[in-house]
């Protein structure tokens, strides 16, 4: 099994970063915040993971083009998206999935996603999918790109340390943090001025860009404004306010992850989910590191909670990270360490060795999860 890519992403501090002098008091937002409640969320979605790609292995082993179908249309039909945000580290894989997704008359989000990619790598990467994008297009899709996701983090090039391991520890370090920050926003919006004019050669769709607030991403050369945004226990109080604040700079926002584990307190930890996960460098996820209650009822309310704060302070797009993660898998019958499953920001619980009973043709059964996005995309 390949390494997890959300197993890096769980250490983020991803949190609503509002500038000290741009905080205001409830009173001056009250009049926007009535105009944001009137929208209607655009774009309702899920990110579908078509296997992420780090040193040649991919994390989804099985690929069955008739499952992917199977699955795309019922997140058309049972979870009532009218949007699917296709990620994924191998070009084929991530066209094969935009382009069912089409047919079905989703919106599709083409992300390619890199993993410890030079930026040359990253530029072939990206030239290659706006091509692939493009012929999608073409065919009368609606189809955004996303250039990529959190970058400075996942890639080389951008912060210090030769692996994601190095880069993320060095946000556990504000000393650290506020000396690189400078450098990391110029390094990043730099590459991504290169980027997008390479992918606006090839796609002639609109373009986006995954980040995370660190990155201090300039948005002019974007569409869409995309962040990847979790609510901990630390940012929980100033959350919707950041949410506002992100709608106030004036370009469609969207929020390209938000989601939660599946156990006990895994809300308060926001992005941190994974953590309780043991991994192998080579095998992927080995185990949990403890015994955990497992909490779907609290996954649930999370989702729905954030995407009620969502559609009230007028984002346009929201993609609920996520449907399934394949390499974490439901064991309920053994040892309760090994259920992989808890730790997943999955709405459905993938078996290794049987089918569901929802869905007799697949290899998974909705969490309560499931139903709360179900429920709310098709009320809102």
């Amino acid at each position: 099994m390949a390494p997890s890519r959300k197993r890096y992403r769980s250490y983020l501090p991803i949190v609503v970063a509002i500038p000290e002098e741009r905080q205001l008091g409830y009173g001056k937002y009250r009049k926007f915040f009535r105009q944001e409640r009137m929208r209607r969320m655009r774009a309702r979605g899920i990110s579908y993971d078509t296997g992420f790609v780090k040193n040649g292995v991919v994390s989804r082993k099985l690929f069955d083009p008739e499952v992917v179908r199977r699955e795309l249309r019922i997140i058309r039909d049972d979870l009532h998206c009218n949007a699917v945000r296709v990620m994924g580290g191998d070009p084929e894989r991530v066209e094969l999935a935009a382009g069912y997704a089409a047919d079905l008359g989703l919106e599709v989000w083409f992300s390619p996603y890199p993993l410890e990619l030079t930026t040359d790598e990253m530029l072939s990467l990206f030239a290659d999918c706006a091509e692939r994008a493009e012929r999608l297009r073409r065919r009368g899709a609606e189809v955004v790109f996303v250039v990529g996701a959190e970058l400075s983090l996942m890639n080389k090039g951008f912060l210090p340390g030769d692996s994601i391991d190095d880069r993320v520890a060095l946000l556990s370090r504000p000393d650290r943090v506020r000396e690189h920050i400078g450098q990391v926003g110029a390094r990043v919006n730099d590459f991504l001025d290169k980027a997008v004019a390479l992918v606006r050669e090839r796609f002639g769709g609109k373009v986006t860009y995954a980040s995370v607030p660190l990155e201090r991403v300039d948005w002019a050369p974007f569409d869409i404004m995309s962040v990847d945004l979790y609510r901990s226990a630390e940012t929980a109080d100033r959350f919707a306010e950041g949410v506002h604040h992100l709608v106030a700079q004036g370009k469609p926002v969207a929020i390209t992850e938000f989601g939660a584990a599946g156990y006990r307190g895994a809300g308060d930890r926001g992005a941190h989910g994974l953590e309780i996960v043991e991994y192998d460098k080579d095998a992927g996820p080995l185990r949990l590191n403890g015994e955990y209650a497992r909490d779907e009822a609290g996954q649930a309310a999370y989702v729905r909670e954030l995407l009620e704060a969502f559609d009230a302070g007028g984002i346009d797009s929201t993609f609920v990270f996520t449907f399934a993660l394949y390499d974490h898998v439901h064991r309920p019958d053994g040892d309760p360490r090994e259920d992989l499953d808890l730790a997943s920001y999955g709405i459905v619980k993938v078996f290794e060795d049987r089918l569901g009973t929802t869905y007799p043709d697949l290899p998974w059964e909705p969490k309560a999860a499931f139903n709360a996005v179900a429920d709310h995309y098709r009320e809102h």
